[in-house]
């Protein structure tokens, strides 16, 4: 039975008095990822950005969001925004700390307005590793996309160029596939996609080629996943 964590303490019981469920108060979101702090030492402040130009930042507010962990507990109205830069779910503490956990691992989910923030396992280049990725469709195969925020250094002067300072760079988003509980797999080009597909391969080409599908493109790609999905 999952356990849901809120801002208030809350007793609901049924009038059948079939069953209780318990709604904690924010503390014990702290109280847990304090607890991976002293299992993991993954659990650090995060830097000041102040003097660098743009933002790391998905949203730079922080939104209330819930938080759905890998040992099925689920904690609600938690102050989070992700980090792209440094692929962190940041949150905000009562006294307005700003901590970040960087052992994604221990978070299966994370649900922050409109959007789901889903850790998973994807491939890069001979090996699988984990990070957030936003889930755009789920199904069979699902599609998910992957903030791209790319760091530039300061320039000095230069002969008829003033200084530059540091920068954070917003880049388009990658998309990945993910067929049933696999590792995700980036998909570039339509050769990429020729190559995912194992099954229904005449149809898929068909469909692309008929579609003018583009690997870059959001809305084709979730044409392409929702027609795969129907077969």
């Amino acid at each position: 039975m999952k356990k849901y964590i809120s801002l208030f303490v809350l007793l609901l019981i049924s009038s059948a008095g079939l069953y209780a469920q318990s709604i904690y108060d924010i503390r014990n979101a702290i109280d847990f990822f304090e607890s991976n702090k002293m299992q993991r030492g993954d659990f650090r402040k995060t830097l000041s950005e102040s003097e660098i130009e743009g933002s790391p930042y998905y949203i730079d507010e922080f939104t209330k969001g819930t938080i759905f962990t890998s040992q099925k507990i689920q904690y609600n109205d938690v102050p989070l925004r992700y980090n792209i830069y440094n692929d962190e779910m940041e949150f905000q503490t009562p006294d307005e700390q700003i901590l970040a956990i960087a052992a994604p691992e221990i978070v299966e989910k994370a649900v922050v307005g409109e959007d789901t923030f889903s850790n998973i396992p994807y491939e890069l280049g001979n090996k699988v590793k984990r990070a957030y990725f936003i889930l755009l469709t789920e199904g069979k195969l699902s599609l998910y996309a992957r903030p791209q925020v790319m760091y530039q250094k300061p320039k000095e002067a230069a002969a008829y160029k003033e200084p530059e300072p540091a920068k954070f760079i917003k880049r388009p988003d990658m998309y990945y596939l993910r067929l049933n509980q696999q590792a995700a797999v980036k998909i570039e080009s339509k050769k990429d996609l020729q190559n995912f597909f194992t099954d229904h391969q005449k149809q898929i080409e068909d469909f692309i080629k008929e579609n003018k599908i583009k690997p870059g493109k959001e809305d084709n790609m979730m044409e392409l996943v929702e027609y795969y999905n129907s077969l």
